[in-house]
């Protein structure tokens, strides 16, 4: 069993310390040869501070174990536009070069988003894979999770509070209760 002290300004959650010692786990188990393959981790982001702040995060607390038996990947969901106000706008013709350009600009927020999380992994030593699919954030992430056999997911949370949290929805929330792997949830301190 291993003991993690926690040293930074934010306390750590249960689900933290879980995920944690559920990770270093496996990978014990890994070295005495349980497990064959390499785990992999995913963190996924968005243009948030939040979850650029869960991926510093995991580069710094789950560091060794991914330099040394993981395979990190980095994810991005490029939303799904909403063309209904497009085409109210347009007086019910929507023109396909206009949708090519919505499309055109989530793409190049999306490899924008990866690219400064590269650059993040790479001061950090660690190589990361890139990957951003098309669709709503929370079910292409559960989707992702299960196509990549990902081990562990991490996401950062927004901190909405709970009002804001039902009327919004939390993908952080959605992809606890529904993606096929641990998930450590990151919370950025105030």
């Amino acid at each position: 069993i291993y003991i993690y002290t926690h040293t930074h300004t934010h306390s750590i959650t249960y689900r933290e310390k879980q995920a944690q010692r559920d990770f270093v786990l496996e990978e014990n188990m890994e070295v005495h040869g349980t497990i064959g393959d390499k785990k992999k981790v995913m963190v996924a982001i968005d243009v948030s501070e939040y979850s650029h702040y869960a991926l510093e995060w995991t580069l710094q607390n789950l560091r060794d174990s991914i330099a040394n038996s993981s395979d990190l990947v980095i994810f991005t969901a490029q939303p799904l536009a909403d063309y209904g106000y497009v085409y109210a706008s347009s007086f019910g013709a929507t023109p396909p070069d206009l949708i090519r350009s919505i499309q055109g600009n989530h793409m190049k927020v999306a490899l924008a988003v990866l690219e400064k999380a590269k650059e993040i992994c790479s001061k950090h030593g660690i190589v990361a894979e890139t990957i951003t699919e098309v669709g709503d954030p929370k079910d292409a992430i559960c989707e992702a999770v299960e196509k990549l056999h990902i081990q562990l997911l991490v996401l950062g949370s927004h901190g909405r509070g709970t009002l804001k949290r039902a009327f919004l929805g939390s993908v952080s929330n959605y992809c606890a209760n529904n993606a096929k792997c641990p998930v450590l949830i990151v919370k950025k301190p105030i």
